[in-house]
This record gives structure tokens, C-alpha cells and sequence, in this order.
């Protein structure tokens, strides 16, 4: 009975010193790698699977992972400030608290991530992406009053797929969200909100706006040279300054101008 228990003990260590659902590493394993990283030489986790792996709370701040499947890890509490996330799959991680400041997401897939303990976003849950790159990045996940502000979503695809919803619209959600000087050169934000945004500064330039919801939000100073808004809704949005109306595609009539 001993020999049997000392076997059933040995296979459950065994058992959790494996990376779970087949990720190439264990928690464990990601902070070693890190307790050896300097500035010079930050951890390098690119191209590893990091699947449903909880890294809640660690200093991940210049770390790189691209290319790196995170599906489903938990980043709670993460410093993610500056780590190269290029390339890297985000679908439902849980970025809870996570800060992405000057981080680059460019080319990543941002979808689904897992913003609040519940239904409704909590500003103290609130994760962070200040100045972070999304450039070329496929984004569909809720940022409702969170920080972007200076955030680059050049040529990101972030409109809805209407092929795709089965379960009821999925959409970039902006509404109430920090997003100062926010770049969005010829991204695609079909059907996508930004219902009393800050988006003083921003720029929209070739943007495509299908039907997209700018209701009540701060345009100031936004350039918005080029952009498509056919079905656009600009209801009670502030265009002070807004550069380029004259070059809007679609436009509502009703939209003054300057």
C-alpha cells in the first residue's frame, strides 16, 4: 500500500510540473526565465504556446512574445509595459488590471479579452494601454472607458464581421474610452463604438466608418481627411476644429462642418 501511494504521490507531482493544455511552459518555468533577464537580454517567450497559463501578477514589462499563443492566459495584474507582443495570440485572455503601456500589440489578435469579473466594465478593474501599438492588429474586444490615449491602430482591423454573429454582435467597443491622440489611419472600424469618447487629436485618416457610433463623443481636433462614414451616427458629437469634414465620405448632411 505504501509502494502504491508513493506512485500515486510521483504521478501527481509529475502531473503538475507539465505546462497544462499542452502550453510549452508552466508558470513556474516563466519565472525562472525571468528571475535570469536583464534590460540587455529580457525574457524571450516568442513563438511558445502559453495557453490558459496563469501569469497573474508577474513583471513582464520588456518581455518578448512574439509570435506567442497566450489564448486564454491569465494576465491579471501583469506588467506588460513595453513587451513585444507582435504577432501573439490574445484571444480571451484575462487582462484584468494588466498594464500594456508602450507595449506592441502590431499584428496581434486582440479578441475577446476578458476585461472585468462581470458583465459590466469596473473602472477599478480597468487594464491599461497607454501609447500601446495595434497597428495591422485585429481587435474586437470591449475598452469601454479605459485609457488608450496616443494608442496606434494604423490599418487595424476592427470592424465587425457580419458573416460572424450568430451569438449577437461582437464589436469594438470604445464607448467613454481615453483616446487623446489616437491613431486610426486606415483602420477598419465598421460597426464599431465610440459613444462619448475622448478623441480629442485623433486621427481617422482613410479610416473606413461604416455605420460606426461616434454619439456624443469629443472629436476635437480630430482629422478625419478621407474617412468613409457612410451610416456613420455623429449625434450631438463636438467636431471643434475637426479637420478634413469636406474629404468625409458618406457624411451626414446634418454634421456642420467646421
Amino acid at each position: 500500500m505504501v509502494f502504491g501511494a508513493r506512485i500515486v504521490l510521483a504521478a501527481l507531482f509529475a502531473a503538475l510540473a507539465v505546462p497544462a493544455w499542452g502550453a510549452d511552459l508552466t508558470r513556474d518555468q516563466v519565472i525562472a526565465t525571468l528571475s535570469r533577464a536583464s534590460p540587455a537580454s529580457p525574457a524571450d517567450f516568442s513563438g511558445k504556446s502559453l495557453e490558459k497559463v496563469d501569469l497573474s501578477g508577474l513583471d513582464l514589462s520588456g518581455a518578448k512574445f512574439a509570435g506567442a499563443d497566450l489564448y486564454a492566459a491569465k494576465l491579471e495584474d501583469a506588467n506588460l509595459t513595453r513587451a513585444d507582443l507582435t504577432g501573439a495570440n490574445l484571444g480571451l485572455a484575462w487582462v484584468i488590471r494588466a498594464n500594456f503601456t508602450d507595449a506592441d500589440l502590431s499584428g496581434a489578435k486582440v479578441q475577446g479579452l476578458v476585461v472585468a469579473s462581470g458583465m459590466q466594465t469596473n473602472p477599478a478593474e480597468a487594464p491599461v494601454f497607454l501609447r500601446t501599438r495595434f497597428v495591422g492588429a485585429r481587435v474586437i474586444a470591449r475598452f469601454g472607458g479605459f485609457d488608450l490615449r496616443g494608442a496606434d491602430f494604423t490599418d487595424a482591423k476592427l470592424g465587425v464581421d457580419m458573416r460572424n454573429q450568430s451569438m449577437g454582435i461582437l464589436r469594438a467597443d470604445f464607448s467613454g474610452t481615453r483616446l487623446d491622440g489616437a491613431i486610426f489611419t486606415r483602420a477598419d472600424l465598421g460597426r464599431a463604438w465610440f459613444r462619448f469618447a475622448k478623441l480629442q487629436g485623433a486621427r481617422f485618416t482613410g479610416a473606413s466608418l461604416l455605420h460606426a457610433d461616434f454619439s456624443g463623443a469629443d472629436l476635437t481636433g480630430a482629422d478625419l481627411t478621407d474617412a468613409d462614414a457612410t451610416g456613420a451616427d455623429f449625434g450631438q458629437a463636438i467636431l471643434t476644429g475637426a479637420v478634413g469634414l469636406d474629404t468625409v465620405k458618406g457624411l451626414d448632411p446634418a454634421v456642420p462642418r467646421r
